[in-house]
């Protein structure tokens, strides 16, 4: 894809799905969890209920724009959690070595080694579904490859001559790594962590759909797939709608993520090219 293609496309993707949870109240035309009336169950797409009605008479657009919401909050939220645990062990270890070193490599390949969602199942299994669980459970099981990038990256930048001459300067170890080593390894750090929320997304449709997210009523993207898994045959707008706000969201978080990625390092354009 020509440069800047995959920035640009995955840019507005993200801002439009930004947008709609951010006027979720106002693009809605109804209240998602309280206007349910069976009288109008199973409406299929119209002018008048743009994506269908739910088997409780609910509108699947109103349903759709305000689970943006969660959707995005949860990419966001565990992202940043995973990008802080991340970058402090992965930092930490490249920079002092040792056994310190030693036992961030060997939680990091611990958590490699684990499959996230399986991770995500457990610790959601024993914290009970919800908004809270489900943050705790995405932000604390995809922080492994944000550490092996960031220890990576301290590695090849702790020897550089600017390090050494903070050192002479009397800088001390925190000093150096927030203000010499963190800012230059900024660029794979948000490549990854764009890739990242675009994970998060699917985990937690995985998880709602599961049963283990977002407790119904409240609309999640997952749950309504859930909901809709019986009538995909009957009623397939009840799983369309909400399968391509997933697909759409996560696509651009991923065209976003490559675009980024061209622009912060050169030199991946130059080897794909």
């Amino acid at each position: 894809m020509k440069l800047g293609t995959s920035l640009i496309i995955g840019g507005l993707l993200f801002a439009l799905a930004i947008v709609v949870g951010l006027l979720a109240p106002w693009l809605a035309h109804t209240d998602p969890v309280m206007d349910a009336n069976l009288m109008n169950a199973e409406e299929p797409p119209s002018w008048l209920w743009w994506f269908g009605t739910d088997a409780q008479g609910r509108d699947i657009y109103s349903r759709v724009v305000y689970g943006a919401r969660i959707s995005l909050t949860v990419g966001i939220v565990s992202q940043l959690v995973n990008s802080v645990i991340g970058v402090t062990l992965g930092l930490s270890a490249g920079y002092f070595g040792g056994w310190w070193d030693d036992i961030v490599n060997g939680l990091t390949n611990l958590m490699l080694a684990i499959p996230s969602l399986i991770f995500a199942l457990a610790i959601m299994a024993v914290l009970g579904p919800g908004l809270t669980s489900l943050l705790i459970a995405l932000g604390l099981t995809n922080w492994s490859f944000t550490c092996r990038i960031a220890r990576a990256s301290t590695l090849s930048l702790k020897s550089q001559g600017y390090v050494q001459a903070a050192r002479v300067l009397g800088y001390g170890d925190l000093r150096i790594m927030i203000t010499q080593l963190l800012p230059n390894m900024l660029g794979p750090i948000i490549v990854i962590g764009t890739l990242g929320m675009g994970s998060a997304v699917l985990a937690e449709a995985s998880l709602s759909f599961l049963g283990l997210g977002i407790r119904p009523p409240f609309p999640s993207w997952g749950s309504m797939l859930s909901e809709a898994r019986d009538q995909i045959t009957t009623a397939p707008w009840l799983s369309v709608f909400p399968g391509l706000a997933i697909f759409l969201t996560v696509l651009g978080l991923n065209l976003l993520g490559d675009g980024l990625r061209d622009i912060l390092d050169p030199q991946s354009r130059s080897r794909r090219t």
